[in-house]
């Protein structure tokens, strides 16, 4: 059978779940074809004779653009069985089965999506897939993953960069040494797929994709695993392996405060191996919302984590959900005193400073006494239940912040500039003096990817442009 994976939107990286779709697919027997959103649009020859396309649905502003991008998918590939598979599909498997898709994968996914294709290769006509009860399964097996086949992709080079404070960039390779997570942070989409659960992928599998990438250009990894030290010795054992066959490649991971703080030993191994930033979801700096979204540190933790890695010459990237239901001014002015203070301003995307809590279906928030009443009837358009804080005025500075930072994207401004205007912005409300600030010495520009873009970001017109 035909197969055709979509991929709408990963953070301008090469996907690695399409690649290991492509090559268990192909190892059946199948033919596929791979369409990168991100990077390429929709094309009506690439679906023909396709009897089966999937959509990958790993991120939140994925699924908005699949939203958009499926009536031509629909036309351009009439009789295939559709399918939706990654974090947000399970979720949102009502939307899109009134939408006529059929099968809805979660979780450790290679197994299910060769079930449901040969399962969809034995219907011999529109009708009998479109009259398939709906599949909406999420299976944590253990998978037997191969070397990842990203030949179908587009190439390399064409993905976002790693920009370096010296003006250069790297090429980078994107790679998962373990997906799903043991922990059960609130608010992340990975917590109702995985329920605490973490699967490794092999060390052999893992060199070998970085491999085929270095060779297609790549002189940087970025490790995509939602926390790279859920398993610290298979991660080590992935560096070790990687540093003694590729001694010059650099990388970056993501990890959690608690697990910086907890691993602190192992901070000098990374730097030795090559180890340039860690992406560290802080999300807050008022201790009540870090308990609330069960993120097990605490302000004072964020310090020293910080503290921690710049010890070890390596940089922190800190993310944060900077508006919620319950922040109030004083909480909003505090992150931004805190990025200041801690010459952060370079390291800290501006779009950081826009965040808002995004509540999908099936969210731990829920777990909170209470929050339900914080929350709106679920919205099909924004696949999100809509919240309003209690100080209309947050509402009306989340909304002014957006517009500071998409223009400051547009015209490339310096992040300096653009944190001076959200910090002028926030002080205006809570109608205080804003204090001026000046460049620190110490905030250092940091490597950062080329396209800072996170999850719940609204999708742009670039993205839905081709559908």
């Amino acid at each position: 059978m035909h197969v055709v994976l979509i991929n709408p939107y990963e953070l301008g990286r090469q996907p690695f779940s399409m690649a290991t779709l492509t090559a268990v697919l192909q190892q059946a027997g199948h033919r596929v074809s791979c369409v990168d959103l991100s990077r390429e649009s929709l094309q009506p020859e690439t679906f023909e004779d396709a009897g089966f396309v999937a959509i990958s649905l790993g991120m939140h502003t994925a699924t908005r653009i699949a939203l958009e991008a499926l009536p031509s998918i629909k036309r351009f590939a009439p009789d295939a069985g559709l399918c939706v598979f990654g974090l947000y599909a399970p979720m949102n498997a009502n939307l899109f089965e009134s939408l006529g898709v059929r099968w809805v994968l979660g979780g450790e996914i290679e197994s299910l999506m060769l079930e449901s294709v040969e399962a969809a290769s034995k219907l011999t006509s529109l009708r009998s897939k479109q009259s398939v009860k709906l599949t909406n399964v999420i299976s944590l097996k253990k998978q037997n993953i191969p070397t990842p086949d990203r030949s179908k992709l587009p190439s390399l080079s064409g993905y976002a960069k790693l920009n370096m404070p010296d003006g250069s960039e790297k090429t980078v390779a994107f790679a998962e040494a373990s997906r799903g997570c043991k922990h059960v942070c609130r608010h992340c989409p990975v917590v109702p797929v995985y329920n605490g659960k973490f699967r490794i992928v092999p060390v052999d599998v893992v060199i070998a994709d970085i491999r085929q990438q270095l060779k297609e250009g790549a002189n940087h990894v970025s490790f995509g695993d939602p926390d790279f030290l859920n398993g610290p010795t298979h991660a080590l054992r992935v560096l070790e392996t990687m540093h003694a066959e590729f001694p010059q490649l650099t990388f970056d991971a993501t990890i959690k405060v608690e697990h910086i703080l907890k691993h602190a030993a192992l901070m000098p191994t990374l730097a030795e191996y090559g180890c340039l930033f860690l992406t560290s979801a802080v999300e807050a700096v008022d201790d009540d919302t870090l308990e609330k979204l069960n993120k097990n540190h605490t302000a004072e933790d964020f310090a020293r984590a910080l503290g921690v890695l710049r010890e070890n010459n390596i940089a922190m990237a800190p993310t944060f959900v900077a508006f919620t239901p319950w922040t109030q001014i004083n909480h909003y002015i505090d992150l931004l005193e805190h990025v200041y203070a801690q010459a952060l301003i370079n390291s800290v995307p501006s779009i950081q400073l826009v965040i808002k809590l995004l509540v999908p279906k099936g969210s731990h928030m829920f777990n909170i006494d209470g929050f339900e009443k914080l929350m709106q009837p679920f919205d099909d358009n924004t696949l999100g239940y809509p919240w309003n804080n209690p100080d209309t005025r947050l509402d009306e500075l989340q909304k002014e912040v957006m517009s500071i930072v998409e223009k400051a994207d547009v015209s490339e401004a310096d992040r300096f500039d653009t944190f001076v205007c959200v910090w002028e912005a926030a002080h205006r409300v809570a109608d205080r003096n804003a204090p001026a600030l000046i460049k620190r010495a110490d905030d250092v520009v940091i490597p950062h990817m080329s396209e800072p873009w996170y999850c719940c970001a609204e999708p742009t017109e670039r993205q839905l442009a081709g559908f």
